[in-house]
């Protein structure tokens, strides 16, 4: 005979019934870990039968049998782990009383592990090339110190930090002449920098004011300007080195020029474009939406060939001039899209009372429209401002000069030079032309939190 089935009043409270996990799905987790050892141990065996017999390299350091170091490792951290998580479980359960599945507790411990490999794996570069960047030997690679009893070090994991200087770093400033007017704007600019971030880091562990933001407001100010005044009267005749190392910082100089004036054309250009896609209805306008669309579906690199020509016949070549117009031109579509969503988010309850009033379309668009999307104008000059930073395929085409070249040709000359690789100097330069970048990512924030016309019409 078959029970009879339970009726809600047989049910406990909530209608839930618990049962035991099968003996399968409880043995399921060890018999992975288990594939898991298995295949690691055939993994490092057929690693060593296939290193047998071959000629060892100079620049790498061979551990006797590590990989079964390396599983004996793993193994008494998966114990760890194991007795953690097992502490965890138990403490979890004493404290709220309810019963905490042991193998979650586990799959978390496992998550968090993983997490900090992956930070550690993306961080480890960026620190190499740091610490590279020291290092006077000329080389971004760091080889093994066989007699050094760390490991790290004879491995070549980590460079020596005690041979560290700032060598690369003054080759990136022999022969370049500064005024004084030019030293005491660089002055100002970092001092109001450091003030900057010494507000920002209040204004996250302490309580923010007004009185702050409008300080952060007027300091940032104070930087564009010092760093737009420094961009627009440097000149080439300051550098007076023969290397190209001493011409790095004129560089600099010429990629922040393009990036920041393509950034203000991306502005004005993808603005009017998009408020127009946004509001106007006109013939062509959805023809035009696809035609972004499609334009967008295809490398820029595959109009190479047509860009350098027509700048070339148009006298534009080698020129900031002819770059500028290309980056600016690439960029239109996507920006315009941009702001078109971003319009499409507003109110045109806020338009419609502005025309009430008086006023035209573009009076509308300049003091109603503009003034509510300084957050999306700032992504908008970001996005331009660092992907012509960070280009280097047309840059290296359209530009042939040195006094023209930009960050990105610069640093491809230290490490295709026709006698030796500047490995330190490549890592220096890098240090110094990330710290814009970084500088913009750390002041323009607090634009991309939030909207700015939450609120903004009461309805």
């Amino acid at each position: 005979m078959t029970a009879a089935p339970k009726t809600p009043s047989d049910l406990p409270p909530g209608g839930y019934v618990h049962r035991e996990p099968s003996l399968l799905r409880r043995a399921l987790p060890w018999l992975v870990t288990a594939a898991l050892v298995i295949a690691l141990i055939v993994l490092g065996q057929a690693l060593v039968q296939n290193m047998q017999g071959r000629q060892k390299s100079f620049s790498i350091y061979f551990v006797e049998r590590g990989w079964v170091r390396f599983l004996l490792f793993l193994l008494a951290a998966s114990g760890v782990l194991a007795l953690t998580s097992l502490l965890g479980q138990r403490i979890g359960m004493a404290r709220t009383g309810r019963r905490i599945s042991y193998a979650a507790v586990l799959g978390d411990q496992l998550t968090h592990l993983f997490l900090i490999l992956v930070v550690l794996v993306a961080v480890y570069p960026l620190l190499y090339v740091l610490i590279a960047a020291f290092d006077p030997r000329n080389s971004l690679f760091a080889f093994p110190d066989f007699e050094n009893p760390n490991i790290l070090y004879r491995s070549g994991l980590m460079p020596r930090l005690d041979v560290l200087s700032t060598e690369n770093f003054a080759k990136l400033f022999e022969g370049v002449t500064i005024p004084g007017w030019q030293l005491l704007l660089a002055g100002v600019g970092g001092a109001s920098l450091a003030t900057l971030l010494l507000l920002m880091l209040v204004g996250r562990f302490g309580r923010d004011s007004v009185g702050l933001q409008r300080t952060r407001t007027w300091a940032l100010r104070v930087v564009i300007a010092a760093l737009a005044a420094l961009v627009l009267f440097m000149t080439p005749a300051q550098f007076t080195g023969f290397s190209n190392e001493s011409k790095f910082l004129l560089s600099v100089r010429n990629t922040l020029f393009v990036s920041g004036v393509t950034g203000i054309l991306a502005i004005l250009l993808s603005t009017t474009a998009g408020y127009a896609m946004a509001r106007l209805r006109f013939p062509g306008r959805f023809q035009m939406l696809l035609f972004f669309i499609f334009i967008q579906m295809f490398p820029v690199f595959l109009a190479l060939v047509a860009v350098y020509k027509l700048l070339t016949d148009l006298g534009l070549g080698n020129t900031f001039t002819g770059l500028i117009l290309a980056y600016s031109g690439g960029a239109i579509a996507f920006n315009t899209w941009i702001f078109k969503g971003y319009v499409e988010s507003l109110p045109e309850s806020l338009e419609e009372a502005a025309m009430v009033d008086g006023a035209t379309r573009w009076q509308t668009f300049v003091k109603v429209v503009l003034p509510l999307s300084g957050g999306i104008m700032v992504f908008i000059f970001l996005n331009q401002f660092i992907g012509t930073y960070a280009e280097f395929i047309l840059a290296n085409v359209l530009l042939t000069g040195v006094e023209q070249w930009t960050v990105g040709v610069m640093l491809r000359s230290f490490t295709t030079g026709q006698f030796s690789t500047k490995w330190g100097v490549f890592a220096a330069a890098s240090t110094l032309g990330a710290l814009p970048i970084i500088a913009l990512f750390y002041g323009f924030q607090n634009y991309f939190v939030g909207g700015t016309v939450s609120g903004g019409v009461k309805e």
